[in-house]
């Protein structure tokens, strides 16, 4: 392979693994959406904006809401506004390409340069979205419906498409598309990540930190484990608390932090006081006190 195939190898604020730069380079060689999935808060989204900085590419952002349609990514046309000026204003309503605006898609087919885009959690919206979308991510082009202009694409844009796995996506829309999913990382990459975010942070409390926090993950049946921006999160905590990593070894601190439900919290004191270890197996229960489960280990 050329060494303009690899092209995209993660950058000094974002990690990525062999096979996330092997998904980003092929999608963009082959000029492909890349589908991304993996568990909330393993940098899906960010990978977009690290893209965009690592190939020195604009990032045009497409947040994707359950109300959304496909042509408000390519644009909008602002009708209320066209009423009130006809009634109140001094405008010439004639004219409807003043009241038309360039949705994210539409603003990086229009790039003089190309660009990232990025669509971000498209199974929010209706089972139809994606289909309505085919046809525009292969022409790379559409026509304003109000005006009759085309827009074509002048480049076509580096697509990244994230998913939680809220819904099912058509199989026409991923047959187009190059997939990835994001594994949680393991302990070693999460060491990686969090220097990046904490380049002094103490060894001895890293580790400790890095400890304690597989150890929650890895209490069965939690219903929202903590994520790896928790993690970096929890860290700025116990760093600017000047938290003693020996601490940890008998207490979770500031654990609103990493747990977000009641009984995630009762499952994780229940498994520490069972086993001493921060383990899998139930029984014994446990206490919060002083923002952290004590004997919860």
């Amino acid at each position: 392979m050329t060494d303009s195939f690899h092209r995209w190898n993660g950058t000094d604020s974002y990690i990525a693994d062999d096979a996330l730069a092997a998904a980003v380079n092929v999608a963009t060689a082959l000029q492909r959406p890349l589908l991304v999935k993996g568990e909330p808060g393993t940098g899906k989204t960010l990978l977009a904006h690290a893209i965009a900085e690592g190939l020195g590419m604009e990032l045009f952002t497409w947040h994707v809401k359950s109300t959304t349609r496909a042509q408000d990514g390519c644009w909008v046309y602002d009708a209320v506004a066209r009423l009130q000026d006809s009634r109140f204003g001094d405008r010439d309503v004639r004219d409807v390409s003043q009241y038309i605006e360039l949705g994210p898609l539409g603003r990086a087919f229009s790039s003089d340069q190309r660009a990232v885009l990025l669509i971000d959690e498209i199974d929010k919206a209706d089972i139809e979205f994606p289909n309505d979308l085919l046809h525009e991510l292969d022409a790379m082009r559409f026509v304003i419906t109000e005006t009759g202009e085309e827009v074509k694409a002048k480049h076509r844009p580096v697509v990244i498409i994230t998913s939680n796995a809220e819904k099912e996506l058509p199989d026409a829309f991923l047959r187009r598309c190059v997939f990835h999913y994001i594994d949680f990382p393991d302990e070693d990459r999460l060491a990686q990540i969090c220097r990046v975010h904490h380049p002094e942070v103490d060894d001895k409390l890293l580790a400790a930190a890095l400890r304690r926090f597989m150890a929650l993950r890895s209490v069965k049946h939690l219903r929202k484990k903590p994520t790896t921006s928790e993690l970096v999160d929890w860290i700025s905590g116990l760093r600017l608390a000047g938290i003693d990593p020996e601490k940890l070894q008998t207490t979770l601190p500031f654990a609103g932090v990493l747990l977000k439900d009641e009984s995630d919290a009762q499952k994780a004191a229940k498994a520490g006081a069972a086993d001493g270890s921060g383990g899998e197996s139930g029984g014994g229960s446990g206490s919060a006190s002083g923002g952290g489960w004590r004997g919860w280990r």
